[in-house]
């Protein structure tokens, strides 16, 4: 009987081998479909309607307008920025003439006299001449007792003095002056304690 179990398998194997399995009805619609599918995707991405296309025209029109937007706006900035730094200069480059005039007028209103009316004169034109500085956005840099900057100073001579702190400034020799953070010109100081 085993024999007989044997024999009948064989003979199932064989049939199975021997035969092409086919599809079934289902398989195959199924495998037309999916045929149709793909020649109608190719079809259809082959020829885009007209409305795909004016919406991609658009698309691009509307990315090609953003970018010329966003240039013109850097430009804008960049020429602004530009401006602002040329008229820095300018007055910058103007004010740097005329400071000795105006150190020269700090010192005679500092300078000792019995004449009133001279000292008052003096002082009237020296408070108009340091109005028109700051109209002109002129700050004075004066660093006297603050902590020795190599960036809005020139450090001309060190002392050692117990009194003042390491690196202090002690003594100022002539103001410095700037326009925003361009410096016109650098204090000269002495640093006490370096």
């Amino acid at each position: 009987m085993a024999n007989d179990n044997e024999k009948d398998l064989e003979e199932v194997i064989d049939e199975t081998e021997n035969n092409d399995v086919e599809d079934t009805p289902c398989e195959k619609a199924v495998d037309d479909n999916n045929d149709n599918n793909t020649e109608n995707k190719t079809e259809n991405e082959a020829e885009p309607t007209a409305e795909e296309t004016l919406q991609k025209e658009l698309d691009e029109q509307k990315d090609k307008y953003m970018r010329l937007a966003a240039e013109y706006d850097n430009f804008r900035k960049r020429s602004a920025k530009e401006r602002l730094d040329i008229s820095n200069t300018t007055i910058g480059n103007t004010i740097s003439e005329i400071l000795p005039v105006f150190d020269n007028f700090e010192r005679a209103l500092n300078a000792e006299t019995t004449d009133e009316k001279y000292k008052s004169g003096v002082e009237m034109i020296f408070n108009q001449f340091y109005d028109t500085l700051k109209k002109l956005g002129v700050e004075i840099i004066d660093p006297l007792g603050e902590t020795f900057d190599p960036n809005i100073a020139n450090a001309i001579n060190q002392i050692e003095d117990d009194k003042l702190g390491e690196n202090e400034v002690a003594q100022v020799f002539q103001k410095g002056y700037k326009i925003g953070d361009k410096i016109i010109r650098y204090a000269m100081v002495t640093v006490a304690n370096p």
